[in-house]
C-alpha cells in the first residue's frame, strides 16, 4: 500500500510511550518510499499528542465504513 500527504489513516497497533491505541486516527504528513511514513496524531484541542515515523505495517488507510471514537489519551503521556 503507498500513502500520500495529509491521507488519514488507522493505527494497527498499540503505542503506550505515546499514548496511542490501535484504532486511533492520524494524518501522513511526509512518506519515505513504500517503507515508512510519518504520521501525527492529534488531540480534540489541536495539540499534537505524538508525530511518529512509522512502518506501513503499523497502519492501515482509513475505510468509509470506520466510526471515528473519542477517548482520553493512555495514562503514561498524559500530562
Amino acid at each position: 500500500m503507498s500513502y500520500n500527504m495529509l491521507d488519514t489513516v488507522v493505527l494497527a497497533v498499540d503505542i503506550p510511550d505515546h499514548g496511542l491505541r490501535a484504532g486511533d486516527i492520524g494524518a501522513v504528513v511526509e512518506v519515505y518510499d513504500d517503507v515508512a511514513v510519518e504520521v501525527e496524531f492529534v488531540l480534540g484541542s489541536g495539540r499534537t499528542q505524538a508525530l511518529l515515523t512509522l512502518p506501513i505495517a503499523d497502519i492501515r488507510p482509513i475505510a468509509p465504513t470506520d466510526i471515528p471514537g473519542v477517548r482520553s489519551p493512555l495514562s503514561a503521556s498524559s500530562a
